[in-house]
C-alpha cells in the first residue's frame, strides 16, 4: 500500500540557517542529515504527545525536545502543528491498512477470513492505545481535520474493499447471510474493538473491574470474534 506523501523540504540557505541545519547545529543536537528519519522520529513522539494531551494540549517545544530538533526543523517539514497533527493521524491509518493489507484474507475460508480480520483489529487496537486516542480526539474535533486530507479516504476504501471481497466469497459459499453491506461489517467490528479499549478506564471504575488493568479487556477477543460471525453468519 502506497504511504501517504510527506511533504517535501525547500531546502535553502536561509531554511538551513534558521532551522539548525548546519554541520555546527547537527552536532550539537545529535541529528544525522536524513529529513526521511528525522521526520520518521517526529511522528513518532508526536504521535504520543498528541494521543496523550490531545491537538490544543499538545506542545510543539515538547516534541521538538524528544526528537533532539526545533520547533523550526518541526515547521520545515510540516508546516504548522496542524500540519503536524493531519500527518500524525494519517500515518496511524496508513501504518493500520498496511498491515491489514499484509492478512492475505483471500487465501482462507470467508468465515476463517472474519475470524482473522477480527482478531486483528481487536490486537491492533489493544496493542495501540495511542491510535484510539487520536481518533477520539479527532471526533472532539468533529472530524475537521480528516477532512483536509488528501490519503485518508484512498487509505480507508481499500480496507473497505477487502471486507466486500470477503463478504461477496461467504455469500457465494452460502456461508454469510445477504441484506449487509461492508460498512456494516466494518462499523460493527470497529464498535466492538474500539470500545474494548476507549472505555476501559470508566467501565472498571464502575464495574470495578481488575481484570483489565494492564491491557484492554472490557471485552473478551473470543467473545468479539463471536458476535461478529454471529452478525454475519446465517
Amino acid at each position: 500500500m502506497k504511504a501517504p506523501e510527506m511533504p517535501a523540504p525547500q531546502a535553502t540557505a536561509a531554511n538551513e540557517a534558521d532551522t539548525g541545519t548546519t554541520e555546527g547545529s547537527a552536532k550539537e543536537t545529535g541529528r544525522t542529515n536524513d529529513p526521511a528519519r528525522t521526520m520518521a522520529e517526529i511522528l513518532k513522539v508526536a504521535t504520543h504527545e498528541f494521543a496523550d494531551k490531545g491537538l490544543s494540549g499538545a506542545r510543539i517545544d515538547a516534541i521538538a525536545a524528544a526528537t533532539r530538533t526545533s520547533k523550526r526543523m518541526i515547521y520545515y517539514y510540516f508546516g504548522s502543528k496542524d500540519g503536524l497533527y493531519l500527518a500524525v493521524l494519517e500515518e496511524a491509518y496508513r501504518r493500520m491498512r498496511a498491515i491489514e493489507a499484509g492478512l492475505n484474507l483471500d487465501d482462507l475460508p470467508p468465515m476463517q477470513a472474519l475470524q482473522k480480520l477480527v482478531e486483528f483489529t481487536y490486537d491492533h487496537h489493544r496493542d495501540n492505545e495511542d491510535f484510539i486516542r487520536l481518533v477520539m480526539n479527532e471526533n472532539i474535533q468533529r472530524g475537521d481535520y480528516l477532512r483536509q486530507s488528501q490519503s485518508i479516504q484512498q487509505l480507508n476504501s481499500q480496507a473497505i474493499e477487502s471486507v466486500r471481497s470477503l463478504y461477496e466469497r461467504g455469500l457465494a459459499q452460502e456461508v454469510f447471510r445477504p441484506g449487509l453491506t461492508p460498512v456494516d461489517i466494518h462499523s460493527a467490528i470497529s464498535a466492538f474493538t474500539f470500545f474494548n479499549v476507549s472505555n476501559r478506564h470508566t467501565f472498571g471504575v464502575i464495574f470495578q473491574d481488575k481484570a483489565s488493568a494492564e491491557k484492554a479487556q472490557t471485552l473478551k477477543r473470543e467473545h468479539v470474534v463471536d458476535m461478529i460471525q454471529r452478525f454475519v453468519a446465517y
